[in-house]
């Protein structure tokens, strides 16, 4: 089992930039690829990026490629996702995501394990 917790986010203005974490805990992290999933408020839970375990892969949504970036801290169990240059559209829930493989896929049932996620808010 891998428990997950996202934090890191709030409230922003658009342009501004934030950062978040996904800290796991449980069974070795660095045996699994982690994902970064975002679900506006009543619409589908859509793709954002994802990180090989290793950190030597990465993939991302089209809306995120330039703005976003994944990253991973293995001695420290932790995923990140820098924001920046943030649009009122990115407005959603956050949520990362584990599967014990090499690399994740974009789809969101190729995923074992979540996070409760993290809310962030644009404001125009």
């Amino acid at each position: 089992q891998v428990q997950l917790e996202e934090s890191g986010g709030g409230f922003v203005q658009a342009g501004g930039s934030l950062r978040l974490s996904c800290a796991a805990s449980g069974r070795t992290f660095s045996n699994y690829a982690v994902a970064w999933f975002r679900q506006p408020a009543e619409k589908e839970r859509d793709f954002v990026a994802v990180v090989s375990w290793s950190s030597s892969i990465t993939a991302y949504a089209d809306f995120a490629k330039g703005r976003f970036t994944i990253s991973r801290d293995n001695a420290k169990n932790t995923v990140y996702l820098q924001m920046n240059s943030l649009k009122p559209e990115d407005a959603a829930v956050y949520y990362c995501a584990a599967v014990q493989a090499y690399m994740g896929s974009r789809n969101w049932d190729h995923y074992n394990y979540w996070g409760r996620g993290t809310q962030v808010t644009v404001s125009s």
